[in-house]
């Protein structure tokens, strides 16, 4: 079998499955427990309607970034895992440059070369990079939060950030298109921001990420025209 082969195995498909059915149902007994508890302590039916419609609302644009991620991660390393690390815990930006260090370690050009390859020794290496590897840090922000609240969420921030700090220089010299997209991601960030301060509109913040993933990954297919 080849890499991809392997990576959109029916048996690939049933793990993730039957992983993404155990997060729904705890996600709708949490949900269940956490509706009548609100209701114990007296919340009325109507506040918690408008609750439930509102973060409905406010999950569906930033989950057009993802879906749009989803395409790409899984061109690359297929559908089922891509679906599983996406739908569950991670984030375009980190599973994509995991899985390309994964492929750059193996001694791959880029996972995109992996995948074309076909080397299928290095599918289990890939998922224990993109799952298992990130666990230290997460659990270690866990532990911190349950000591103090403060700095379990200082935590957070500075783990995002090292990320970012240790991953974007390698994008940045890869070319000039790469270069390119990230400057235009970073003025769509500054710009969205800069609307938020100047009309008030506290709750699109909500919104920067996605929009700023949908218009970098468009400029990509400019910049590949332009700079290509």
């Amino acid at each position: 079998m080849t890499f991809l082969e392997i990576m959109n195995s029916p048996l690939l498909y049933g793990l993730v499955g039957a992983g993404i059915l155990y997060i729904l149902i705890f996600c709708a007994v949490t949900f269940r427990k956490a509706y009548r508890h609100a209701l114990d302590i007296g919340m009325s039916k109507e506040k918690l309607r408008t609750v439930i419609v509102s973060s409905a609302i406010y999950t569906i644009v930033p989950s057009i970034s993802i879906v749009i991620g989803l395409f790409s991660l899984s061109t690359v390393i297929g559908v089922p895992w891509s679906w599983f690390r996406l739908s569950v815990v991670g984030a375009v930006t980190y599973e994509l440059m995991a899985a390309d260090m994964a492929a750059t370690g193996a001694g791959y050009e880029s996972v995109a070369a992996l995948s074309s390859i076909g080397d299928p020794s290095v599918a289990g290496t890939l998922m224990f990079v993109m799952s298992i590897g990130i666990l230290g840090g997460m659990l270690g922000v866990l532990k911190a939060r349950s000591k103090n609240g403060m700095i379990g969420a200082l935590l957070t921030g500075v783990l995002s950030l090292a990320i970012i700090e240790a991953f974007l220089p390698m994008q940045l010299i890869k070319g000039p298109v790469f270069c390119a997209v990230a400057l235009t991601s970073c003025l769509a960030t500054v710009a969205q921001m800069m609307l938020v301060k100047k009309f008030k509109i506290l709750w699109y913040r909500n919104f920067i990420m996605a929009v700023t993933l949908i218009v970098g990954m468009a400029s990509s297919l400019i910049w590949i025209q332009v700079l290509g």
